[in-house]
């Protein structure tokens, strides 16, 4: 028997997330004692960076590189998963939460007859049943949820996990699977993506602006500041409805929720709105001239001072260090 857990991966790389997955599912056999954890991938990656996945967990990694299956297409992933499920005798399926990882897990609970838990942050409690913390209402709350079927998934939330790297090299077995015409019968005919050295929703750290940065002039010392700390950038509500920045940086409720390591506000006063997209980030950094601003209440670290004197000597000092 064994744990299961699906990889995404993108521009030849296994994300983070998907690695962080493999963590959850190692720690999750060592308490369960479901055996070893296997990886399955779909689509075109070298074996070279699949062997990766060993260093987060993994023993071994399925591997069908059908190039079809490299577009994501929702129905085909589904059924890839299920059969490889079944070949290697699993009970539990591990995800990252994800667009494509919800789309994923949802058919999948259908096909595998399985309880599903999204947003997981620990592992499970087994002393009465098997129960599931999960992170819901944006972040501001938790929920213990109960599966009671066989087969289980859970999908695990960004960051919720610490990330293992001193595992061995996962062994890749190549396979081609049988895979029904039906579910390649929706084609994706082109994504758009956001455009930048690092993406918002996948950025381990983000450097973002509000109001106080005074004008759109004004953002060189955030881009420098997140070039040196390879930081996606990110923006306020009210700045990019001005049009200091696009709207592909808003974070917020509704704009880009993001859950990095490390969130770093610049000007920003702390909005509910705001608050709604940033709070599950790991660490939250505050830089405000106002002591009162709200944003100090949510934050981990606070500096209050102005942010044209204090962003320049923080960023020289980044490279200092560098």
């Amino acid at each position: 028997m064994s744990i299961l857990v699906y990889i995404e991966h993108a521009e030849g790389a296994i994300k983070k997330t998907s690695l962080e997955a493999v963590s959850y599912a190692k720690a999750l056999a060592g308490k369960t004692g479901e055996g070893e954890v296997v990886a399955v991938a779909l689509g075109a990656i070298e074996e070279a960076e699949l062997k990766k996945a060993g260093s987060a967990g993994a023993s071994k990694v399925i591997h069908d590189g059908n190039e079809k299956l490299s577009a994501g297409v929702i129905q085909a992933h589904a059924d890839a998963v299920a059969q490889v499920y079944g070949q290697v005798g699993a009970k539990t399926l591990v995800l990252a939460k994800s667009s494509l990882g919800d789309a994923v897990a949802a058919r999948l609970a259908i096909k595998l007859d399985a309880g599903l838990v999204s947003n997981v942050i620990e592992l499970p409690d087994t002393s009465n049943g098997y129960k599931v913390k999960r992170s819901i209402y944006t972040g501001k709350a938790f929920a213990d949820t109960s599966i009671k079927t066989e087969n289980k998934i859970l999908a695990v939330k960004k960051n919720a996990v610490d990330l293992l790297t001193d595992g061995a090299e996962a062994s890749v077995e190549t396979v081609s699977l049988t895979i029904g015409e039906g579910n390649f019968a929706t084609s994706i005919t082109s994504t758009d993506k956001a455009t930048g050295e690092v993406l918002l929703p996948e950025a381990d750290i983000v450097v973002s602006g509000g109001r106080g940065m005074k004008g759109a002039e004004n953002w060189g010392m955030l881009e420098d500041l997140a070039k040196e700390l390879g930081a996606a950038t990110g923006c306020s509500k009210p700045v990019s409805d001005i049009g200091w920045r696009p709207h592909h940086e808003h974070v917020g409720q509704t704009g880009v929720k993001v859950a990095p390591t490390l969130y770093i506000a610049v000007g920003i006063s702390g909005a509910i709105q705001h608050l709604a997209g940033v709070n599950s980030s790991k660490y939250i950094v505050v830089i405000n001239k106002d002591p009162e601003a709200p944003f100090f209440k949510a934050a981990d670290y606070g500096i209050v001072g102005d942010a044209f004197e204090v962003i320049p000597k923080l960023t020289e000092a980044i490279k200092a260090i560098k």
